[in-house]
């Protein structure tokens, strides 16, 4: 009787809380609306109220959405988690995180004073003309001489971060080399752990960006077809459990876009397209200091580069409103992970009230080098023929590869980073953030590749920075747009990051001969230098298949 009563009391905690965060979800008034305009139909009868309003949320697909939101919400609960919560203390990382973060905004307030420019200012009109005419081609903009702007970090920076984080109660053992995460005692998955976790590729299943040509094992001509077919049924269903489920094995190209829409919950709806031009309208109204960094990091990276100019328009439009988000603000600074340090900003020539002053930048995220690549795949389906190519940049490059549409394309990124990339530029104890990644990868290397591992502290070359770039890039820039979809499918499908260091461990064993015949950081970075002949599903089904 009492434990019934428990799970009862449980229940309505956990409904109780999932009626409160739904409400604070941006489609909930969407949603909300919808179901009033449906109890208010002729559908829906008094006398038989419940099932005939189920029969009218079902035939109007609303059951699906009201599943699909539970699903997201399911999912962000279980990510803010953190599994090392009750376990060792481990609240100097979040000091270290508090530190980094005062670390940046004390230089971001050094290049305003150097520079003698302000954190922010209404934009004067010519400049808000320019920019409302050329919103659509903002790479042919006169923008102001940027040379003496220089991005704020880069990953070396960061990763010098985490090799100075130290246990305060941790006992360093004689002839101990002092950059191993090792002391950190986060929990990180054996390979054994990885194998069942990922049992598509650790069983042998047949998957997509292997050979799309073998025979199906349905009545279709070849797995591709076969993956095409039953993808398009997925979008049918409206499912995001079900199209999780489907990105295990690879998605096809021409539908991978929708399926990672419907998975991370970034299908855009009326009200999504109105407060994206919100945004747009914020970037005319308000110049700020951040917009500089954002545009420097562009040019060093799409405009300069033969492959990736295409989409250097739609880069600024994506980065420039995910600056103004204010949205964002509240996921990355409430995190456990975060340390909370906000910038206030009075607008230049304004007087210090509350209605001159706004966070900055409004999103809460201060980009650094490179950030714009995690998103360029997002945005041409069409150019599946370029390779890669630097980290803010980094952040939105792929995704300019799966959509044509700028609203599409930023609703999606903003997820991604909002579940995924925020962790990999934070000091925290998540399973999921970059100090977990690292440690797993030194566990997996050391386990699995002693000779290497061996080889490389002999040399005095710490491993993980040989990867680190690759970790924290999320491999965005290093693979071929193709190879790095794929990679990224399997993020969705499995709903972690581990994948990556599994991968980087991988590369090393694959490319462990020509390692072992170096003996410097230079040439080791040569061998490693160029993937692009490298195929990801293979080399991940290879590492973890049992035999």
């Amino acid at each position: 009787m009492t434990e019934n009563s428990n799970k009862k009391s449980e229940l309505h905690k956990i409904a109780d809380k999932l009626t409160e965060d739904i409400q604070c979800m941006t489609n909930y008034k969407n949603l909300y609306n919808e179901i009033q305009r449906l109890v208010a139909s002729s559908s829906v009868k008094k006398e038989d109220f419940k099932s005939t309003l189920f029969k009218a949320l079902n035939d109007e697909g609303l059951e699906t959405e009201l599943r699909n939101t539970v699903f997201h919400w399911t999912r962000s609960q279980k990510f803010m988690k953190d599994d090392n919560d009750n376990r060792a203390d481990l609240s100097y990382l979040k000091k270290a995180q508090i530190q980094w973060e005062r670390r940046i905004q004390k230089s971001l307030n050094s290049i305003c004073n150097e520079l003698n420019v302000p954190l922010a200012r209404i934009r004067p009109n010519s400049d808000r003309d320019e920019l409302s005419e050329k919103w659509n081609e903002l790479s042919t903009c006169d923008f102001a001489d940027l040379s003496q702007y220089r991005p704020l970090y880069a990953p070396k920076d960061f990763l010098e971060v985490l090799f100075s984080v130290r246990d305060p109660s941790f006992k360093k053992q004689v002839n101990e080399p002092n950059w191993e995460f090792s002391h950190i005692e986060i929990r990180v998955k054996t390979l054994a752990q990885l194998r069942d976790m990922y049992k598509e590729l650790s069983q042998g299943v047949t998957l997509l960006g292997v050979n799309g040509n073998i025979p199906s094992l349905q009545n279709y001509p070849n797995l591709e077809n076969e993956r095409v077919h039953v993808g398009a049924k997925v979008l049918m269903s409206n499912h995001a459990p079900v199209a999780q489920e489907f990105l295990k094995r690879g998605a096809p190209r021409a539908l991978r876009g929708k399926l990672w829409s419907l998975v991370l919950g970034s299908i855009v709806k009326q009200n999504d397209i109105e407060y994206y031009e919100e945004l747009k309208e914020m970037v005319l109204q308000y110049d700020i200091m951040v917009d500089k960094l954002i545009i420097k990091d562009v040019q060093l990276t799409a405009s300069n580069d033969d492959q990736y100019f295409v989409f250097e328009d739609v880069l600024y439009k994506t980065m420039l409103s995910f600056s103004r988000d204010s949205e964002v603000l509240a996921p990355v600074t409430m995190d456990k992970s975060a340390g909370g340090q906000v910038i206030h900003a009075v607008l230049q020539g304004k007087p210090t009230t509350l209605e001159n002053t706004l966070v900055f930048p409004p999103s809460g995220v201060i980009p650094f080098h490179g950030f714009t690549m995690y998103g360029m795949i997002l945005e041409i389906k069409y150019f599946y023929f370029f390779s890669t190519f630097e980290l803010y940049v980094f952040a939105a490059t792929p995704f300019c590869y799966l959509y044509d549409d700028p609203c599409t394309m930023y609703y999606t990124f903003r997820a991604f980073y909002l579940r995924y990339w925020f962790r990999l530029h934070t000091v925290s104890s998540h399973e999921q953030g970059i100090v977990a990644l690292c440690l797993l990868f030194e566990r997996l290397l050391q386990c699995h590749e002693p000779q290497l591992w061996a080889h490389f502290r002999n040399l005095h070359i710490q491993p993980i920075k040989i990867v680190f770039k690759w970790l924290m890039r999320g491999f965005s820039g290093h693979l071929p747009p193709e190879q790095l979809l794929y990679l990224w499918d399997l993020i969705l499908g499995y709903d972690s990051l581990e994948i990556v260091p599994l991968l980087a461990v991988t590369i090393l064993s694959f490319r462990k001969d020509n390692l072992m015949q170096v003996n410097n950081l230079h040439t080791i970075e040569a061998v490693l230098a160029d993937l692009s002949s490298l195929k990801v599903m293979p080399l991940l089904q290879l590492s973890l298949l049992e035999n």
